[in-house]
C-alpha cells in the first residue's frame, strides 16, 4: 500500500523556520516525482516545491523561491521542506504528494497520484 506521512508542521512567528518531513512507503522512492503542495482556506491547492523523477530537477513556486528548499534522504525514503523566513501568507495545510509522471509541468495538482493527509503550518505576525 502506498503511503505518504507528513510531520513537522507547527505554529511560528513571521521570520521563523520549520522543516516538515514526508516519509513514503509502498513504492520505489527514486522512481517517483515527489513534492509539497499547500492549501490555504478558500484557495486552490498549489504546488510549492517538487523534485522530478526524470532528472532530479526541482521546482519552486515564485512565492517561496529563495526561502524554501526541498531535499531528500533516499535511504530513509524521506523528503524534507526547509522553510525559512516564513510569512503569514505561508499559512496553510502542507501536503506531501507523489507521481509517476516524468514530463514537464510536474509540480501541478492534477499530475499527482498519491497524497498524504497534510500537516498544518501557521505563521503569525
Amino acid at each position: 500500500e502506498v503511503q505518504l506521512v507528513e510531520s513537522g508542521g507547527g505554529s511560528v512567528q513571521a521570520g521563523g523556520s520549520l522543516r516538515p518531513s514526508c516519509t513514503v512507503s509502498g513504492f520505489t522512492f527514486d522512481d517517483y516525482t515527489i513534492g509539497w503542495f499547500r492549501q490555504a482556506p478558500g484557495k486552490e491547492r498549489e504546488g510549492v516545491s517538487c523534485r522530478s523523477s526524470r532528472d532530479s530537477s526541482t521546482f519552486y513556486a515564485y512565492s517561496v523561491e529563495g526561502r524554501f528548499t526541498i531535499s531528500s534522504d533516499n535511504a530513509k525514503n524521506t523528503v524534507y521542506l526547509q522553510m525559512n523566513s516564513l510569512e503569514p501568507e505561508d499559512t496553510a495545510v502542507y501536503y506531501c504528494a507523489a507521481s509517476d509522471y516524468d514530463g514537464p509541468d510536474y509540480c501541478v495538482y492534477s499530475r499527482m497520484n498519491y497524497w498524504g493527509k497534510g500537516t498544518l503550518v501557521t505563521v503569525s505576525s
